[in-house]
């Protein structure tokens, strides 16, 4: 095997941590969908999801002061929305009618779910010491919906510069783990 140097602009897509979800937020009535890719699970129960929102996009400052969202996760059938979502501002955009995105309402907080999504999460806020250093919120799953009728829906991950890989064949393989 031979080794070359890597870009370090390019780790992101070696270590993506999962699939591109969008991050819903709603004030004073509007709802916006920011899509994101940088997520990790931080706790098994109660599910506590960490996400870094940059001080940047139009979703910070909602998420912020409302402390609530809703991370709704697609499948690939809505990647084009979801990439569209990504390269709109919600500051000038409604993403919701110029993506062709349902609003469904939430059980647990304002912002909606997206009902295009196999499954969407209502988070709250729990922790922001590191939202000013990183961008970096704790969110609680305090609410979670999926479609039933899918199975083993194929997610869209994102490797960098535009590229995208689609979540392949399930396998089960022997494990102690959860």
């Amino acid at each position: 095997m031979t080794f070359r140097r890597y870009p370090l602009s390019r780790v992101y897509g070696l270590l993506e941590p999962g699939p591109v979800v969008l991050l819903v937020t709603a004030r004073k009535g509007r709802a916006n969908a920011m899509a994101m890719s940088w997520h990790t699970m931080l706790e098994f129960e109660p599910p506590l999801v960490g996400c870094v929102v940059s001080n940047r996009n139009y979703s910070f400052d909602t998420l912020k002061a409302t402390r609530e969202c809703v991370i709704a996760i697609p499948a690939v059938d809505v990647a084009r929305k979801v990439v569209r979502c990504g390269n709109a501002s919600g500051r000038s955009v409604d993403k919701f009618a110029k993506f062709g995105l349902t609003a469904s309402p939430a059980a647990r907080v304002a912002a909606p779910l997206v009902a295009e999504c196999y499954a969407n999460l209502e988070c709250r806020v729990v922790d922001t010491s590191r939202v000013a250093r990183y961008g970096f919120f704790v969110l609680e799953v305090v609410e979670a919906w999926v479609d039933a009728a899918r199975r083993d829906p194929r997610t869209i991950h994102h490797r960098g510069r535009g590229r995208f890989m689609l979540a392949g064949e399930t396998v089960r393989l022997p494990s102690r783990a959860m």
